[in-house]
C-alpha cells in the first residue's frame, strides 16, 4: 500500500510543467540554480522550490562545488521505471515552441560557460589567469584615447568596460531606471569619465560629428527602424569614425520577441551590410563573433567608417548646445 502511495505522489509531482522542464534540462547537464533561472525564465525563488520536491523525491541530486550548488538527475537506478516514460515524454515534445525555447537558452548558458573559461568540474578546462576580461584590456593598450558612445547602453556593463580606454564614453539608453542602474554601477567601481544621457536610438541626444567611435551592442534588434538607428549613428561620428556592432544572426527563436522585447528576429550577414551601407559607411565588415553548435543563436560582428570627406546631403538633428 505504501509503495501505491509512493507512486501516486510522484506521479503528482511530475503532473507539474515546470518540474518537467526542469527535468527535460538536466538530462542535458547539471545546472545551477541561477543558470536554470535563466533557461526556464522563472523566479529564482520557484526554481529553488521546485528543486527542492524534485530532491526529496530522489530525482535530483545536489552537489556543491568552489561555493556553489549544482544539480543534476539522480542515478537511473532511483525509480528505475520512471525514466523510460520521461525519455519518452521529452522526445515526444521536442517539437513543442515552448521546450524549443528552452533549449535555445540552454544552448546559450553552455556557450556562455564555454566562453567564461569556467571549469564546470572538468580539470582540462581551467587554466589560472585565462580571462576573457583581461585580454579585452590588454588589446585596449593598442587604442589611442577616443570619444566613444554606447548606443543603447543598458545597465552599463560594456560602457564601463570601454571607460576604462576611452578618453570619454557618452552612454544612451531610453529608460532611466536602466540609466540609474549604470550610474551607481560606475559609481561604485569610480569611473568617472562616463556621461549617461535619455534618449531613442533613433533620435540620439547627441551633436553632429562629435565622437570617434560608437558602439551598439545587441540594440539594433530591438528597434523597428534600424535604417534610423544607424543613420544617426553615423550623424555622431567625427568623418573618419568608426561604428563597431554586435548583433544576432537571423534566427527562428520568436519567443525573444515577448520575453526580451526584439523587434528583430537578427539579421541576415548581407542585410546587415547592406543597412551599413545604406547610412553612408564604407570599408564594412561582417563576421561571426561566436558561435556553438545546436545553438541557435550566433553573433555578428560589424564594423564600418564614415568617409573623411562626407558628400552626402543630409538634414541636422542635432540638440540645440
Amino acid at each position: 500500500m505504501d509503495v501505491i502511495f509512493q507512486s501516486a505522489d510522484l506521479f503528482r509531482l511530475l503532473g507539474d510543467a515546470t518540474r518537467l522542464r526542469l527535468l527535460r534540462a538536466l538530462a542535458r547537464d547539471r545546472f545551477n540554480v541561477t543558470e536554470l533561472t535563466g533557461i526556464l525564465g522563472l523566479a529564482q525563488s520557484g526554481v529553488s522550490r521546485h528543486l527542492g520536491l524534485l530532491k526529496d523525491a530522489g530525482l535530483v541530486i545536489e552537489e556543491r562545488e568552489a561555493g556553489y550548488a549544482f544539480y543534476r538527475l539522480a542515478q537511473r537506478t532511483e525509480h528505475a521505471d520512471l525514466w523510460p516514460l520521461l525519455d519518452a515524454q521529452f522526445a515526444a515534445s521536442a517539437r513543442d515552441r515552448a521546450v524549443r525555447a528552452d533549449e535555445a537558452r540552454l544552448e546559450e548558458v553552455l556557450r556562455l560557460r564555454h566562453e567564461n573559461f569556467e571549469a564546470h568540474g572538468e580539470a582540462r578546462q581551467l587554466v589560472p589567469g585565462r580571462s576573457w576580461a583581461a585580454w579585452a584590456r590588454a588589446l585596449a593598450h593598442l587604442l589611442p584615447p577616443l570619444e566613444v558612445a554606447d548606443l543603447g547602453c543598458g545597465e552599463g556593463y560594456l560602457t564601463i568596460e570601454t571607460a576604462r580606454w576611452a578618453k570619454s564614453v557618452v552612454a544612451v539608453d531610453r529608460s532611466e531606471a536602466v540609466l540609474d542602474r549604470g550610474r551607481d554601477l560606475a559609481r561604485r567601481r569610480r569611473v568617472t569619465n562616463i556621461t549617461w544621457k535619455k534618449g531613442e536610438l533613433t533620435k540620439l541626444p547627441l551633436v553632429d560629428a562629435d565622437l570617434d567611435v560608437a558602439l551598439l551592442s545587441q540594440a539594433l534588434h530591438h528597434t523597428a527602424h534600424p535604417e534610423r538607428v544607424l543613420a544617426e549613428t553615423y550623424r555622431i561620428l567625427r568623418p573618419g569614425g568608426r561604428v563597431l556592432l554586435l548583433d544576432l544572426r537571423a534566427h527562428d527563436q520568436a519567443w525573444v520577441r515577448e520575453r526580451l522585447g526584439d523587434e528583430r528576429l537578427g539579421f541576415r550577414d548581407a542585410e546587415l551590410e547592406g543597412l551599413l551601407r545604406d547610412a553612408g559607411f564604407q570599408q564594412v565588415r561582417v563576421n561571426v563573433g561566436a558561435r556553438k553548435t545546436g545553438d541557435p543563436f550566433t553573433v555578428l560582428i560589424a564594423s564600418g567608417t564614415k568617409p573623411a570627406q562626407d558628400s552626402r546631403p543630409r538634414a541636422s538633428t542635432s540638440p540645440k548646445p
